[in-house]
């Protein structure tokens, strides 16, 4: 069975994407952490990090490096963190959340957007990606 990321890429489930090229996608987390929270995935369904080749995994950290910055150009932030856990949903997805405190990581906190909003960042990260 598709994982609700597969159903993402094939346009099933709408996202708010924010990069995308044919082997990555990179969409905002609807459940945030902080405004700005995006989840990179492989277009390629795997359920572990650790399963995909080491080109993949280069590749998708590579791809992840660069939202990462267009978030930073976006959004107001200390830093961007970068936390892989992947029990939720079983397929690879890197989780790039603004930080400006230890508690916008832990998955505990979350942030409530109206559609506007995520489509106004979703279109302000992707302007930015490079």
């Amino acid at each position: 069975m598709a994982s609700i990321f597969t159903k993402i890429i094939n346009g099933e489930i709408p996202s708010y994407k924010v990069a995308e090229n044919e082997d990555y996608l990179a969409f905002l987390d609807i459940n945030p952490n902080a405004s700005g929270h995006t989840l990179v995935i492989p277009k390629k369904e795997e359920n572990k990090l650790f399963d995909l080749s080491k080109e993949a995994y280069l590749s998708l950290l590579d791809f992840s490096y660069r939202v990462a910055k267009a978030i930073e150009k976006t959004i107001p932030c200390e830093r961007v963190g970068m936390s892989v856990i992947g029990l939720e949903v079983p397929h690879v997805h890197v989780h790039l959340i603004p930080l400006n405190g230890m508690s916008d990581i832990q998955f505990t906190k979350k942030v409530t957007l109206k559609e506007e909003e995520f489509i106004s960042l979703a279109t302000k990260i992707a302007n930015n990606f490079e």
